[in-house]
């Protein structure tokens, strides 16, 4: 998907909200943990349920890989689900030697159709430039993420000067461009957005931590819209776990709806 159209689909839409399918076997309402093609249906009726009011679904594949080859039989099925208008995150935080991640590009962008891959940049250049390649796809480095951990590397102080997380933007940015190239900064240090606001002020954010991690979406709006919104917000369980019983997926369209009626808000005061 390219930007324009990503674009085109927040503005229609009123809304930057990103749904995240990290679906759980085991948090799945009862009635369906039986069916054999349980993660699928679920899945199915969270997309529909939400799809009016998102712009983007966001897998986790470590909830799919750890099912086995079962796993990303049913990884497969759920992107063939989302419909072409929502961009396809894969969150598999991959990143290695060239090679390596030619392989990983061509399983995440060619044999599953993903639209967008998130990708670790700890390896340089030559880890990310594979994905890089794909023309109309997105390569999402992770920049400043929404863990406690973050404090551990991220938040370091450098001797030169800035956080070690922001030389990371810094040396980042400069491997593709706005239309190929977003970053991952987590909601529940908002106001550091104001910093990676001035090292890559025209790209995309995909921003975790909003909902059960705490982050607030009206602070990271403040501080992380651009001229574009450029922003993918991304609520996982609080949507797909609003409710444990056979509404669940009606349950799922309401918070969703919810979000995007904030965000509604949000981008009208700008």
């Amino acid at each position: 998907m390219e930007r324009t159209a990503l674009v085109n689909q927040i503005k229609s839409k009123q809304s930057f909200l990103c749904v995240g399918l990290d679906t759980d076997p085991n948090k799945i309402p009862v009635h369906l943990r039986n069916r054999e093609d349980a993660i699928i249906e679920f899945n199915r009726k969270i997309i529909e349920a939400t799809k009016a009011y998102c712009i983007a679904y966001k897998i986790n594949t470590a909830f799919y890989e750890a099912m086995g080859s079962k796993g990303w039989e049913i990884m497969e099925q759920t992107v063939k689900e989302i419909p072409s208008t929502h961009l396809k995150i894969a969150d598999a935080k991959r990143g290695d030697i060239g090679n390596t991640s030619d392989h990983y590009a061509r399983a995440f962008f060619e044999t599953i159709p993903f639209d967008a891959i998130t990708v670790a940049p700890y390896m340089g250049a030559d880890s990310i430039r594979p994905f890089l390649a794909y023309e109309n796809k997105w390569t999402i480095v992770l920049g400043l993420t929404s863990n406690s951990g973050a404090n551990d590397f991220e938040m370091q102080e450098m001797k030169s000067g800035g956080r070690l997380y922001e030389k990371v933007f810094e040396i980042a940015a400069k491997w593709g461009n706005i239309n190929n190239l977003m970053f991952v900064a987590g909601a529940t240090q908002p106001k550091e957005l104001n910093r990676i606001r001035k090292i890559v002020p025209d790209n995309f954010l995909l921003v975790p931590g909003v909902g059960f991690q705490g982050g607030s979406l009206e602070e990271v709006a403040k501080h992380g819209m651009n001229k574009d919104i450029g922003l993918l917000v991304n609520v996982s369980r609080a949507i797909i776990y609003a409710k444990e019983d056979e509404h669940f997926a009606e349950e799922a369209a309401i918070i969703a709806q919810q979000y995007q009626v904030e965000m509604n808000g949000l981008m009208s005061s700008r």
